[in-house]
């Protein structure tokens, strides 16, 4: 289950039980932490704390930041100062020197919009969306926090803000959505300024595991951990069923031609043909042929039987056009010596992973500059 899952469930829990919460979020780092900007945490007015925004070395005095703002009832901004490794309060000593901001918003369960029901508006859907966080730098000035939520087309849901800020907002979440990563921004309305963490919220990755066998149930397990969503479809239903393959993993008993016709495919839908079953694996192949939305295809076995597939659909007449090629990973997985199904499912995700980040999976002692892209975390001009 994703983070965000975690913490919009547990801040159900607390709504039914009428136990006061508050919702911390890291809205800005300069230099290097641990936790990006977007990393969240719930905690309740007992002290309990659902989710993290560091390694575990800000969350004691986060801890006692939020139990204040919660009882003073309005947002705060604090900052975290990572780089004194001097600094016992904070108990970082990680050498992390960043600089980190720490948004906490107070939640009122009577507010339809409050920043959780929010969040729960953005998990509910399946397409790209951006969520704006206002934020000043300046500590004595109003914290507007979580404010807009929208699509590529338009808001789903906002709190009353100024007009020519949600505008604003609503400009610069378009251009997230269909033009690149979350970004930090920074404008002026009526003399002040406001700095925002526009953070693009990706759905869950759907994968798609063609063939139900031991080594599937494995990486169905797996990918549930990552929290994305996995189908299992095969032809044999003493195979492919509830039994073998528990919690939310949705299970199809289908032939192989058949296999597309309850899967809805977009471009974060992935296939892995697993079946070990030659003539399954490739009727399948068939079907995702052409299917440009898809942007994985991994192929478990052997060179030689890719090379066997390649040839027969040749023999058929069937081009594989390059883009097919570009996207087909067979044999399937990165190159880690996996051995065990459970490291052979470690191998399937990483390379799935390094795909849909479009990253070479190279070691990152290799990589001599930082590890995040430390640009990405200047703020914009955002014009009206």
């Amino acid at each position: 289950m994703r983070e965000m899952d975690v913490i919009i469930s547990r801040y159900s829990e607390l709504k039914a039980q009428n136990i006061r919460c508050i919702l911390a979020t890291v809205v800005h780092v300069d230099g290097s932490s641990y936790r990006r900007a977007g990393a969240r945490m719930l905690v309740d007015e007992y002290g309990n704390i659902t989710g993290a925004i560091s390694g575990g070395c800000l969350e004691g005095d986060a801890l006692r930041k939020a139990l204040f703002a919660l009882d003073r009832q309005e947002n705060k901004l604090v900052t975290y100062d990572t780089s004194d490794e001097d600094d016992a309060m904070i108990g970082a000593q990680l050498g992390c020197n960043g600089i980190i901001q720490v948004l906490f918003e107070p939640i009122d369960y009577t507010d339809a919009n409050n920043s959780c029901e929010l969040l729960r508006r953005v998990a509910e859907q399946e397409v790209p969306m951006a969520i704006s966080i206002v934020f000043n730098l300046d500590k004595s000035r109003k914290q507007h926090g979580t404010v807009l939520i929208a699509d590529e087309n338009h808001a789903v849901a906002s709190k009353p803000i100024p007009d020519n800020l949600n505008k604003a907002l609503l400009f610069k979440s378009k251009e997230v959505i269909n033009e690149g990563d979350s970004c930090f921004g920074e404008l002026e309305i009526d003399g002040e300024k406001h700095y925002v963490f526009i953070q693009k919220h990706q759905p869950p990755v759907n994968l798609v595991l063609v063939g139900a066998g031991n080594d599937a149930q494995i990486l169905a397990q797996q990918a549930d951990l990552l929290g994305w969503n996995v189908t299992v479809t095969d032809g044999r239903p003493t195979h492919a069923n509830k039994e073998r393959f528990v919690g939310s993993c949705q299970v199809i008993v289908a032939k192989p031609e058949e296999t597309l016709e309850n899967i809805k495919i977009d471009n974060r839908t992935c296939f892995v043909l697993m079946s070990h079953n030659y003539n399954y694996d490739l009727a399948v192949l068939k079907l995702l042929l052409g299917k440009t939305e898809i942007p994985y295809i991994g192929i478990l076995g052997p060179l030689k039987k890719y090379e066997r597939m390649l040839n027969e659909l040749a023999d058929e007449s069937i081009e594989v056009s390059k883009e097919d090629l570009n996207k087909i990973h067979a044999p399937v997985g990165l190159e880690i010596g996996a051995e065990t199904p459970a490291e052979i499912g470690l191998s399937i995700l990483a390379e799935i992973q390094s795909v849909l980040k479009n990253k070479n999976a190279r070691p990152l002692k290799q990589k001599t500059e930082p590890i995040h892209d430390t640009t990405a975390n200047q703020f914009q001009k955002i014009t009206l």
